[in-house]
Parts: C-alpha cells; structure tokens; sequence
C-alpha cells in the first residue's frame, strides 16, 4: 500500500571535519549499520552525537560517504547526491520539541499531512493519538497540557508521517524515570508493526539501562563501541566513556608485572600504594595505564575479610561519607590512592562508616577495566 513503512536498517558510513584557524579540527569519521528497533547513540558531551544525527537527517552534508535506509539512498558522495531534508522521510524530535504553541494538539499532529484526503487524514490523526495516549487531548494547546504530554504529542507528530527513520537528540530529558520508560514502552508497541530503524541520542547510563535495545558508544568522533547495552558499557576501553558510562573511579597506575597464565597483571595505584590485580592487557611492566572501577563494585568491610575469591584486599581509612539520595558515596584512602565506594544507607549505619576510621576494600579483578584515554 502507498505510503507504508518497509523495514529496512540505516546505513551510514561518512567523515565530515569541522573547524577554522581558531579551533582544532573536529572530525566525525563513522560507520555504522542501524537495524530496525531502538537503538541508543551514547557518548560524553562533544562526542558528535547531534551532529550525526543532523548528518542522517540532512541538515548537515558530509564531506565524503555513504548514507542510506536499505536501498534508498540519501547521501552518496561518489555521486555527489544529497537528498533534501524534507524528501528523506526521516523523523526528527529535538530535547525543545518545537510544538507550535497557537496549535491545538491536533493541529501539531496534523501538520504534516496537508496534502493527504481528509478521510486517511483523520483516520492517521486519529490512531497515532490514540497509540500515544493523547486522543483526550487533541483540542488542547501545548501550554496546557504537561511536560510529559508535550512529548507524546511531538512523538505523534513526527511518526503520523510514516517516516523510515526516527531520530531522538534527548526528548526525555528532565522527565522522570517512571514517564520515560512509559513514553518509551508506547513508542516501541507502535514500532512493533512499522520497523523502522530508531536512533535515540543520550549522555545518561540510565537512560541506557532502561530504554536501549543495542546501543552504539562514540567518543571524539568516532565509534568506539556497539552492541547489547552492557556488553558496550560495562567494559569501556577509552577514559572518556567510562565517565560517561558513570565509572566513578578512574586511576592513574604504572603496570609492574604481566601474569599470563592467571590472565592478569599487577599494577601500582601511586609512589606508595599497595598493588592489586587488574585483567591482563596490551602493557608491559613500566607503562602507565588507566584503571576504571565504578563505585557500586567496591565492598567494604570493617575486619580484615578472609576466605573470598576477590583478590583485592586493601586496608585504608575513610576520607568521607558523603550521602547521596538512596546511596551513601564513601571516599576510602589506601596508601596514597584514593578510592570512593558506594553503599546503601543502611549497610553505613550497620557498620558505623565514619571519617577517620580503618576499612578494607574488597575488589574483583574483573572489576577493574583498564582504559586508554
């Protein structure tokens, strides 16, 4: 039938370098291949998140590449071809939204569909509001109805359109936990039946957690990671995506001995502190290495623990207890290296944590993921 939605993955593979004789040359040197479904483009600040999406969606041109969604293609520098914004059949929803605020509800949605019969208009209109849940709200202006309306209704609005591609520069952003996931579940159950390839940008590890389906990591323009969600995020091998990815931990070491046969090796955390047990990696004894380690993997015990299979054991005495919503963030100093472990409220409580006093650190090797910057 015209007008329907086939599913095909998005293509791209393209460079584009931005910068002048004030600035260091940005380069975005990508290739990726996005299959239909939620897919979660994660990275810090300044990675080139939003300006691949402006690439996919036409509004900036590369200076050299490929993009397509299955055989259509959008962009091909070979041919010098670049498909109009407007003719890509691409959705694009901004963290602003841009609802047209002297528009009912219904007219946002209905915006894009000037030229259709009346009839399949209205029956567009009428289901896209109706999978979204704001059918009760069509005569309504976008001042008068909440935050988390306004983001359903910016959703109906760019997907009544049946377009190929979804992208999401951050639209959840500043909606709780709770709405977002609901706003994501309804967006999916439409997907269920369309299939097209959605693109959903995000410098939040819990946005991560709790929407993606695959997720795509980028870090100073380039991709530096792809797959399920943990498998990406857990094991971050670059500096800057592991804080991005919430590694609380992130210590300077010099790598003093290799243990093949065990598949590790012992690194210093500083002049005077003690050694511990990292997984083996590309480094020699004497190089200087980057250890990540996120808070919540770090125990804590107030008597030397015994008969454990973690290998690292450390003696140190508390800095801080600092509490922090449901957690408490516990700043351990251990001959000179300076650890910060996160426990609940009541697991302080229990073991009377307080500055000043003598604690051990227990940590699995495994925990310990060495990173290059």
């Amino acid at each position: 039938m015209a007008g329907e939605v086939e599913s095909a993955a998005l293509s791209v593979q393209m460079r584009l370098a931005r910068g002048d004789a004030d600035k260091a040359t940005f380069v975005l040197d990508v290739s990726v291949q996005v299959p239909p479904g939620i897919t979660i483009l994660f990275g810090p600040s300044g990675a080139g998140k939003s300006t691949l999406l402006d690439c996919i969606a036409g509004l900036v041109r590369p200076d050299s590449g490929k993009i397509a969604c299955g055989d259509r293609v959008l962009f091909d520098s070979s041919t010098s071809l670049h498909v109009a914004p407007q003719q890509r059949r691409v959705a694009y929803v901004f963290q602003s939204l841009a609802l047209f605020p002297r528009m009912s509800v219904e007219n946002n949605v209905a915006y894009g569909l000037a030229d259709m019969l009346e009839a399949r208009r209205a029956e567009r209109i009428d289901a896209i509001l109706s999978a979204f849940r704001v059918a009760h709200l069509r005569g309504r202006k976008p001042g008068e109805i909440s935050g988390g309306e306004q983001q359903r209704v910016a959703l109906a609005r760019s997907l009544v359109t049946l377009p190929q591609v979804l992208l999401l520069d951050e639209p959840l952003s500043g909606l709780d936990a709770d709405l977002k996931a609901s706003i994501v579940e309804d967006l999916r159950a439409w997907n269920r039946t369309q299939r097209i390839p959605i693109v959903y940008v995000t410098h939040s590890r819990d946005e991560v957690d709790a929407l993606g389906e695959r997720a795509i990591a980028i870090e100073n323009g380039r991709v530096v990671g792809e797959g399920r969600p943990n498998e990406v995020l857990d094991a971050p091998r670059r500096t800057g995506l592991a804080q991005a990815a919430g590694f609380e931990n992130l210590l300077d070491a010099a790598v003093v001995s290799l243990r093949e046969a065990d598949g590790v090796m012992c690194v210093r955390l500083g002049a005077t502190a003690p050694e511990i047990e990292v997984p083996l990696g590309h480094a020699e004894p004497g190089d200087h290495v980057r250890i990540a380690i996120r808070a919540g993997d770090i125990l804590l015990a107030t008597q030397l623990p015994s008969g454990l299979s973690a290998r690292n054991i450390q003696e140190g005495r508390i800095e801080s207890v600092e509490p922090r919503g449901t957690l408490v963030a516990v700043r351990v100093n251990c001959g000179g290296a300076t650890f910060v472990s996160h426990v609940t409220p009541g697991a302080s409580r229990m073991l009377e944590l307080a500055a000043g006093r003598n604690v051990w650190i227990v940590l699995k090797t495994h925990s310990c993921h060495v990173v290059s910057d």
